[in-house]
């Protein structure tokens, strides 16, 4: 069980957050994991955040932890007077590591070479996205498939990301292990340079080492 997030986009292009307490079945058929409703806490902007903070301390009697509110009266005061006049903070997002990881997803090729090789199987681009989602928070924050979709992806600066279904998470995962090998060796000769003489000094001297691990041979 676990709280989800989702999201609907609205006529005017803005998207509505909804927090929902839920747990995940197989269906009969697919057998495949399918989010059945069990609470509905409404809109995210709307939140009423002291009843979650109640059900999540009733959770943690029974767990006995303890759970720690950092906004609570006396930190939220400090919070509160770092802030000029009347401005109330929401929510913040995580920007600089996902944005790097953005750059250099497009500097490296992948985002072209995984676009490329949906286009071919006539998939969806988004799998493109979800990919990038995945791999940026295994490198921020290691979530599952679910986790990244319904948790992370609403706490981090990936508007590129927005509107992705938890079945493209699935399902790209699908495509990319069918195509791994194209993937690897595509990537690899869009950004290997070291044997690229022509862009070489021609007064480097280039050294290849080849080792033997079984009979500790060493070879230049």
């Amino acid at each position: 069980m676990y709280l989800r997030t989702s999201r609907r986009r609205n006529k005017d292009g803005s998207v509505t957050e909804y927090y929902q307490l839920a747990h995940n079945e197989r269906h009969p058929e697919t057998r495949k994991p399918v989010a059945r409703i069990v609470h509905n806490f409404g809109r995210a902007d709307q939140l009423d955040r002291d009843e979650l903070v109640r059900l999540c301390r009733s959770i943690a009697r029974v767990c006995d932890v303890e759970v720690i509110d950092r906004l609570a009266q006396g930190e939220g005061e400090c919070a509160s007077d770092a802030l000029a006049g009347d401005i109330k903070l929401i929510g913040t997002l995580g920007l600089g590591p996902v944005v790097v990881i953005e750059a250099l997803w497009k500097r490296l090729g992948i985002g072209e070479v995984l676009r490329e090789k949906l286009h071919k199987r006539k998939r969806a681009l988004e799998y493109e996205r979800a990919l990038l989602a995945m791999t940026a928070n295994r490198l921020c924050e290691p979530e599952s498939k679910l986790g990244v979709w319904d948790r992370w992806l609403s706490k981090v600066y990936l508007p590129s990301c927005e509107g992705l279904l938890l079945r493209q998470m699935y399902e790209a995962m699908d495509f990319l292990y069918a195509e791994a090998s194209a993937v690897e060796e595509a990537v690899f000769f869009h950004t290997a340079d070291l044997l690229n003489l022509g862009s070489l000094n021609p007064n480097c001297l280039i050294l290849l080492l080849f080792l033997g691990r079984s009979s500790g041979l060493y070879m230049i």
